[in-house]
């Protein structure tokens, strides 16, 4: 697999305004779930971290911590990183040239702007540093001009992240979602909401 080098991706994500877009199907989104999800059991069984596929190992450092910080630990669920977001985005990136470009430019440009405002790499950034920038790249209509392709990146990576994390396990129990459920006596809609439409049961 012929994969783009971390400047070349760079310089296409500075200058094709379409390279900035991660575009992908809720089909693919769920297969890559799947995929991510035996990985990490795999890699639980052996004893031994996810080892990424396409990321470098300070590509998957750098995409650990944004997502976690899009979706952080709370008193109701886990992280990105938990829920296992970055393996998820690993596998939506093989054989996807676009994505590809896409996912290594944004991460390359959001080490740009670090190196330049703060003389070190993203993930080398104290979280106020980190923080500072994504507040500059949050809001793409806001974003000044240099920023833009910065922000429509943030956008495209924050909407990837809220994918895999609602896809995954733990998403789906962070919503609260309990799917269909068999009923072993149906006793009718409740009176309730019966009322709340305005309807009622034929021969009452």
């Amino acid at each position: 697999m012929k994969t783009i080098s971390r400047r070349r991706a760079l310089e296409l994500f500075t200058s094709v305004p379409a390279a900035v877009a991660i575009v992908f199907t809720s089909f693919e989104s769920e297969a890559a779930q799947a995929q991510a999800q035996t990985a990490r059991r795999q890699a639980a069984a052996r004893g031994t971290p996810f080892q990424p596929k396409f990321f470098t190992r300070r590509e998957y450092a750098t995409v650990t911590v944004l997502a976690d910080l899009i979706i952080p630990r709370d008193e109701r669920s886990g992280s990105a990183s938990d829920a296992g977001v970055p393996e998820f985005m690993d596998f939506m990136m093989i054989d996807e040239p676009a994505r590809q470009t896409a996912m290594r430019g944004g991460l390359a440009f959001m080490d740009h702007l670090c190196e330049t405002r703060f003389d070190k790499p993203f993930i080398e950034c104290a979280d106020a540093e980190r923080r500072q920038v994504l507040d500059d790249l949050a809001y793409p209509g806001k974003a000044a001009p240099a920023l833009a392709h910065g922000a429509a990146f943030f956008c495209s990576f924050r909407d990837l992240t809220a994918s895999g994390f609602w896809t995954s396990k733990m998403g789906i129990e962070d919503l609260q979602y309990l799917g269909n459920k068999a009923i072993a006596d149906w006793k009718g809609c409740p009176s309730e909401a019966l009322e709340h439409l305005g309807v009622k049961y034929g021969g009452d």
